[in-house]
């Protein structure tokens, strides 16, 4: 969890998300929570920061609610089914509310909000032959009405609701008014507050689900017998998840993952998932790297490239942990330094948290994978293998017959991961043979042919 004291991890971001938009989604639920104050309190810290932030709420938990205290029956809580007459009069109560109750809340905060007649609407209309009455779709946003908000420093607070040409009202699906207002917006975030702390891999998998894989993971083929919180998914890992799993996801967090989908396919870079429970929980989220729920990412959040000379003191840093507990051989600054060409680099947003080493021996055709190391609040997340299958392209394209690495303590990492196999040391390159007998570490030698 980011500390509020922790103003240098904080200052890292603010300078990318200055005079940025963030869109942020809240539950009804999150609304009536007790740390919804605290939310707020967030918006006016991204507020102090020049961060634009409009808000979108949801309102199925008091449409619930205001049902039950009112003896009605609602046809539809979420603005996804049939809304009837009975239940567009508790939406419209329901979240005008909501509505009011956030802008109470900025003002205690001494922000200043509005709520407009941003989203147009049209009829959902007659769907596999069922009317879905006064359930609409957005039509379009008013870009220029919101930014002109932004522009005065107030906080759009825009609710689940849509009126046409007509002046008719439609009830919306929040999630779903969040990716227009994000889209239209070109936030650079969009972030869903709700009750479940992100996405979370089904039980019982036959496969690992995208990001689970990764150092000291079982096999391909295991299976999970509970659920695993997702950390980062690209748009395409969630599209596969959709599609093969579907069934296996609950509701609520199939429709999150669906709008990020969406959103993620329309231009937002990032959308995040996250527990609107949890106080700072926001702020953990959106200034630290790991945050606390799930991130599904459009663009390159993750990369791999060639370590260059101002990593050296980050490389160094990163693998002292894993020379102190004998994983890795041990290397010097000067070292690092002096082989830089050599490595290559995981970022996560800028940030390095991984690395690895390819060092040639042309004379053999043979290369060594090595020195490959995870930040250990990035481990198990499937980066130790990208490192290796980006070492072993690298191995290929330098028409490289035989690729080897050294290990005390991941052997078996290697030998599943990356289908390596045991050698020996008489097998090595003679230079290497050297420094290994002169090591003194007995590490087994292992072995993948390329060609």
């Amino acid at each position: 969890m980011l500390r509020l004291t922790d103003l240098r991890e904080i200052l890292r971001y603010v300078p990318r998300f200055r005079d940025k938009v963030f869109v942020i989604a809240v539950d009804g639920a999150i609304v009536e929570h007790d740390n919804f104050r605290n939310l707020l309190l967030d918006v006016a810290l991204l507020r102090s920061l020049s961060i634009g932030v409009a808000l979108v709420h949801g309102a199925g938990h008091q449409i619930r609610r205001l049902a039950e205290q009112t003896r009605q029956s609602a046809s539809n809580y979420d603005g996804t089914g049939i809304t009837d007459e009975v239940t567009l009069q508790l939406a419209l109560t329901a979240a005008n509310r909501v509505t009011h109750e956030t802008l109470e809340g900025l003002s205690a905060n001494d922000l200043r909000g509005a709520c407009g007649n941003a989203v147009v609407a049209h009829p959902a209309g007659i769907l596999n032959g069922v009317d879905h009455r006064h359930t609409g779709r957005v039509e379009r946003v008013d870009t220029v009405l919101l930014q002109a908000l932004l522009g005065q420093d107030i906080v759009p607070v825009i609710p689940p609701l849509g009126v046409d040409g007509e002046g008719r009202s439609y009830r919306l699906n929040s999630d779903s008014v969040a990716v227009e207002v994000a889209r239209a917006l070109q936030a650079v975030k969009l972030i869903y507050l709700t009750t479940f702390e992100g996405v979370q891999a089904p039980p019982l998998s036959p496969t690992p689900l995208p990001s689970e894989g990764g150092e000291g993971q079982g096999v391909k083929g295991e299976r999970s017998t509970t659920p695993q919180l997702l950390r980062q998914l690209t748009v395409e890992e969630a599209e596969a998840i959709l599609k093969k799993q579907r069934s296996e996801i609950p509701p609520a967090q199939l429709s999150k993952l669906e709008h990020a989908v969406r959103a993620g396919r329309g231009g937002v870079p990032r959308v995040h998932i996250i527990d609107g429970r949890v106080q700072e929980g926001l702020l953990a989220e959106v200034f630290s790297n790991e945050g606390i729920g799930t991130l599904i990412h459009a663009n390159e959040y993750q990369a791999i490239r060639r370590a260059q000379r101002r990593d050296a003191r980050l490389l160094y840093a990163l693998i002292q942990d894993s020379i102190e507990s004998d994983e890795l051989m041990r290397r010097t600054y000067a070292e690092i330094e002096r082989t830089i060409d050599d490595f290559f680099v995981f970022e996560v947003d800028r940030n390095l948290v991984g690395c690895a080493a390819l060092h040639l021996y042309p004379q053999q055709k043979q290369a060594e994978l090595a020195c490959v190391c995870v930040n250990v609040r990035y481990e198990n997340q499937g980066i130790g293998a990208k490192l290796m299958q980006y070492a072993e392209a690298q191995a290929r394209a330098a028409e490289v017959a035989q690729l080897f690495c050294l290990s005390t303590q991941a052997f078996n990492y290697f030998q599943q991961k990356g289908g390596f196999i045991p050698g020996s040391p008489d097998d090595l390159p003679p230079s290497r043979r050297d420094r290994y007998d002169r090591s003194g570490r007995h590490s087994l030698v292992l072995f993948k042919k390329l060609s």
